[in-house]
């Protein structure tokens, strides 16, 4: 190995230059936030998972069981089954799972809704320990946002 005096001192020189960058950063004030008792505020355009949207006089979901949004979800996470209820005029859904493990946030299935039935929730601190716990049942979640 062959060491000049040229390369210690292009050596020394980008030391100096690190150091002197560590210290500038050292004395700025610090950006980090000391989660979870702090936290950002949400963006407007904020994708969370898919939920469905309800009429507000009935509560009824606005999902007539198309099933538009699980032919377009290219993730397949989306389980649509539908029944039309005796006396009723449109078919209203028995069952609407969202496996969010899949999902993609790609937005397929919102523009996909001619009855714009879905939407993009607001839900962003989603964390869990099981696989099972972002299997979700929208009508079940819908009810339980209702109450």
């Amino acid at each position: 190995m062959n060491v000049t005096p040229v390369s210690v001192l292009r050596g020394f020189l980008s030391l100096v230059v690190g150091l002197r960058i560590t210290l500038r950063e050292f004395f700025k004030p610090t950006v980090t936030l000391l989660y979870p008792h702090q936290s950002l505020p949400m963006a407007k355009r904020f994708r969370g998972h898919v939920e469905l949207t309800r009429d507000p006089q009935t509560g009824i979901p606005a999902c007539v069981a198309c099933k538009l949004c699980e032919r377009a979800c290219p993730s397949a996470c989306i389980r649509v089954e539908g029944a039309k209820a005796e006396g009723a005029s449109r078919r209203a859904p028995t069952l609407f799972s969202l496996d969010f493990t899949l999902c993609s946030l790609c937005g397929a299935c919102v523009e996909a809704c001619k009855s714009q039935a879905l939407r993009y929730s607001r839900d962003y601190n989603l964390a869990g320990f099981d696989k099972a716990e972002f299997h979700y049942d929208l009508l079940k979640r819908g009810e339980a946002k209702k109450a």
